[in-house]
């Protein structure tokens, strides 16, 4: 599974996860474009089917796109064969939005078993991160997210958002501030669309 990409370059790769959701996924296309920033949208397959326009804008800005499951399954509490035919379910909407092979997935949660493992990785690379921003929290004030994600980031990471109503609160705070403290530390944003050639 891939935690970091491994690299000492001033690339941070932003994913972004439960998409897409009007609002929030706006938002974020928004001011990923400010940076000329690309990310990666994990995304869950109903949302897709509910919302597919707001999906379509995030194709057509050039993000890429990997299977989040249809209904946001915790691997933990699911059988193996359900789980897998969840995460075709996703794959299925997302390919009717585009031709391009979907090589990404993330568990929901990042709670996945052994055996979920082994035949998903089959088909995918696993993504999950080094930088959790615990924008979904309520719990914890919109300064200290930001403060925690700033300092744990570092050349490679892959930093979890959320595109979701239930981050929006920490989410438009902090991403236009992250965005540009890194960018003025002279990082890009890319994509794991390259990876492992990147």
């Amino acid at each position: 599974m891939l935690w970091r990409v491994p690299t000492d370059q001033k690339k941070i790769f932003l994913t972004f996860d439960d998409g897409p959701v009007p609002g929030p996924t706006e938002f974020v296309l928004n001011e990923l474009k400010k940076y000329n920033a690309q990310a990666t949208f994990f995304c869950i397959g109903d949302n897709i089917r509910k919302h597919p326009i707001i999906f379509e804008k995030v194709i057509s800005a050039g993000h890429a796109i990997g299977n989040h499951t249809f209904n946001h399954l915790k691997g933990w509490n699911t059988s193996l064969e359900k789980y897998v035919e969840n995460t075709a379910l996703c794959e299925s909407q997302i390919k009717s939005h585009q031709s391009q092979v979907v090589n990404f997935f993330r568990p929901p949660y990042g709670r996945i078993t052994p055996k979920q493992i082994k035949v998903l990785k089959e088909k995918y690379q696993i993504v999950m991160w080094d930088v959790l921003t615990h924008d979904y929290l309520k719990n914890i004030s919109r300064k200290d997210v930001l403060k925690g994600s700033v300092k744990a980031t570092r050349p490679g990471s892959i930093v979890v958002f959320h595109d979701s109503l239930k981050a929006d609160r920490n989410l438009t705070f902090v991403l236009p501030r992250f965005l540009e403290h890194f960018s003025s530390a002279g990082y890009q944003f890319k994509s794991l669309g390259t990876y492992p050639n990147l």
